[in-house]
């Protein structure tokens, strides 16, 4: 459900973008990837709509992932500092913004990411273009480095 749900609010075909499916949650590639590792966490709950109405299930899984991002992200790109918002104004569901954070400019699959906006919150570049293929390769780092950390996780808890 969290998949088509998402497909359907945010005008999106199949799960291209889908980084990782977990029981809550769907973890997305963010199409507008101004800053290298951005996310948008999809709570699969069809009528999610405030955070505040998390189940404490959601809310443990979610810690989960965000732990999960910010690790996977700081390995592959080196962020320095992490984001998360809970906003619900366009898109009036239940989802998190996980936005890393660099200091400086970062080079990823050959394409130069530049955080014009670091100590201040980050704002959308209307003009910001990246290829599909970019994405992609993003996507494929942060879902492999994920399910590399979980089962790093789950022997070292056995």
């Amino acid at each position: 459900i969290g998949v088509r749900y998402y497909n359907r609010a945010m005008n999106s075909k199949g799960d291209d973008r889908l980084v990782k499916d977990f029981t809550y949650w769907s973890v997305f590639i963010a199409k507008n990837q101004i800053l290298p590792g951005k996310c948008v966490v999809w709570c699969k709950r069809g009528d999610a709509s405030d955070p505040a109405d998390a189940s404490s299930e959601e809310w443990k899984e979610a810690h989960l992932i965000i732990r999960l991002l910010k690790q996977s992200v700081r390995d592959l790109y080196q962020a320095d500092w992490f984001n998360y918002t809970f906003l619900g104004n366009s898109t009036p569901h239940l989802h998190m913004h996980f936005v890393p954070r660099y200091k400086t400019e970062r080079t990823v699959h050959g394409m130069a990411f530049m955080d014009k906006d670091w100590g201040k919150e980050y704002t959308i570049d209307p003009n910001f273009k990246i290829s599909p293929e970019t994405l992609d390769l993003i996507r494929v780092d942060m879902s492999e480095k994920v399910e590399e950390l979980l089962k790093t996780e789950a022997t070292s808890s056995s």
